[in-house]
C-alpha cells in the first residue's frame, strides 16, 4: 500500500513538471472555455480593436441630423414670440441649409476651403450642415449659431486675435491685446463648444452632449435668453458674451437679412 502510493505521487509530480515545461492545453483553459491563470495561447496582437478616431478629436453622432423644419407646410417662426418681441436664442432653427449658404456667397467672401477641409468642412455646405446638426442637437437655434461666427470672424476671413486653424469661430477665449482664445481639434468641435457657450447663457438647463466648452461654467446661466442681450452694454443683468456695443443689433441685421434669402 505505501509502494503503490508514493509510485502515485511520483507519477503526478512528473506529469505536474511535464504540464508547466510544455504548457499543456489542459492547464491553459477549461473545457468551458475559461482562461485560466497561465493565460491562454489563442490570444495575438492583431485581436486588439485600435482606436481610429483621432486624439482629440470628436465626431458626428449616428443621432445628429439637419432637419429643414422651414419645410414643415406647419411650420410657424416663433423666434420672438414672447413679452418682449425679442429674439430667442433657444428653440427651432427657423431657416434652411439653403438659405444660410445663399446668405453667405451672396456675401462675396470666399470660403476658406484649404484652411477648414482638414478640421472636417470643406465647403460652405459641410460648414452650415454642421451648425444645423449641432444647434439641433442642444435646442438652439442654428440660424444665431451661424450668423454670430459670421460676425466675429468676418465670414471666416479672419484677421483678428484669433487664427482659422483654431477652429474657434466665437472669439471663444479671445480678451484683445493679442490673446487668441481657446483652440480646438476640429471645426465641430469648435462649432460644438460655441452652441453649448450660447446655451448657457441662454438658459439654466443641462447640456445633451459632453461638454467641449471649456468656459461653459463661467458664465451667469440664463443671463441672455435673447439676441439683443447678447451684447454687455445692452444686458439688463450686468453679462453678456460681447463688450462692443449694438452687439445684438448687429446680430439682429444679419439675421433679418438671412430670412430674405
Amino acid at each position: 500500500m505505501i509502494r503503490n502510493k508514493k509510485a502515485m505521487l511520483f507519477c503526478s509530480q512528473m506529469i505536474l513538471a511535464g504540464a508547466l515545461i510544455t504548457g499543456a492545453p489542459c492547464l491553459a483553459s477549461g473545457d468551458n472555455g475559461e482562461t485560466s491563470v497561465f493565460g491562454s495561447s489563442d490570444t495575438n496582437a492583431e485581436d486588439e480593436v485600435s482606436d481610429l478616431s483621432g486624439e482629440g478629436q470628436i465626431h458626428k453622432p449616428a443621432s445628429l441630423n439637419a432637419p429643414d423644419f422651414t419645410s414643415d407646410p406647419n411650420f410657424v417662426d416663433d423666434s420672438t414670440d414672447n413679452t418682449y418681441g425679442y429674439y430667442t436664442i433657444m428653440g427651432t432653427t427657423t431657416v434652411s441649409l439653403a438659405q444660410m449658404t445663399s446668405q453667405y456667397n451672396a456675401h462675396g467672401s470666399e470660403y476658406p476651403s484649404a484652411s477648414l477641409k482638414e478640421g472636417g468642412a470643406e465647403t460652405i455646405d459641410d460648414f452650415c450642415t454642421i451648425i444645423l446638426e449641432e444647434a439641433n442637437a442642444e435646442g438652439v437655434r442654428g440660424e444665431v449659431v451661424f450668423e454670430q461666427a459670421m460676425l466675429e470672424t468676418g465670414w471666416l476671413q479672419y484677421g483678428g486675435d484669433s487664427g482659422i486653424s483654431q477652429y474657434n469661430f466665437a472669439g471663444l477665449g479671445t480678451t484683445g491685446g493679442g490673446v487668441q482664445g481657446v483652440s480646438y481639434p476640429d471645426v465641430r468641435t469648435g462649432i460644438r463648444a460655441q452652441v453649448q457657450h450660447l446655451k448657457a447663457y441662454a438658459c439654466d438647463e443641462s447640456l445633451n452632449q459632453d461638454c467641449v466648452d471649456t468656459r461653459f461654467n463661467m458664465v451667469q446661466r440664463g443671463s441672455a435668453p435673447y439676441v439683443e442681450w447678447l451684447g454687455q452694454q445692452e444686458n439688463p443683468n450686468g453679462g453678456g458674451w460681447a463688450v462692443g456695443a449694438n452687439y445684438g443689433e448687429k446680430l439682429l441685421k444679419l439675421l433679418s437679412d438671412l430670412k430674405e434669402e
